[in-house]
């Protein structure tokens, strides 16, 4: 992590995150779904983002769409099985956006859930914990 400081507003509270370093933000039945600022430093300027259409069926763990930097090409996974409900067409235009605010604006998509969420999500204390190496 080259030394950054983590602070709260790097992990919000009230989100679940992965550690493949998604953040899920779950509203009843429908799941918005981002990048962590962590991920989105790693990928470094996020020039593309590959969302699926409305409709779209995806399986806990599968490929939910995928990212393009000017580093690297990431796989984004979903925290659950369902369906897209908005991909976030404002990327498509300010994929930037990602890098800028992943939290807010930046975030990538909205799927509506049919199972339950991955088990495995952190809180924010533990997603922290993972990212300091001692969760």
């Amino acid at each position: 992590m080259g030394g950054r400081i983590l602070t709260d507003s790097n992990v919000p509270e009230g989100l679940r995150y992965a550690k493949s370093h998604e953040w899920v933000r779950l509203e009843g039945d429908v799941a918005t779904i981002g990048i962590t600022d962590h991920a989105q430093a790693e990928l470094t300027d996020i020039v593309f983002v590959d969302a699926p259409a409305v409709g779209t069926t995806v399986v806990r763990g599968g490929i939910l769409l995928v990212l393009e930097s000017v580093k690297t090409v990431a796989d984004i996974y979903a925290p659950a099985d369902g369906t897209v409900a908005e991909p976030n067409g404002e990327l498509r235009a300010h994929p930037e956006w990602v890098n800028q605010d992943p939290y807010g604006k930046g975030w990538l998509v909205r799927l509506r859930i049919t199972g339950p969420l991955d088990p495995a999500l952190l809180d924010a204390a533990g997603y922290r914990a993972f990212l300091a190496g001692t969760g």
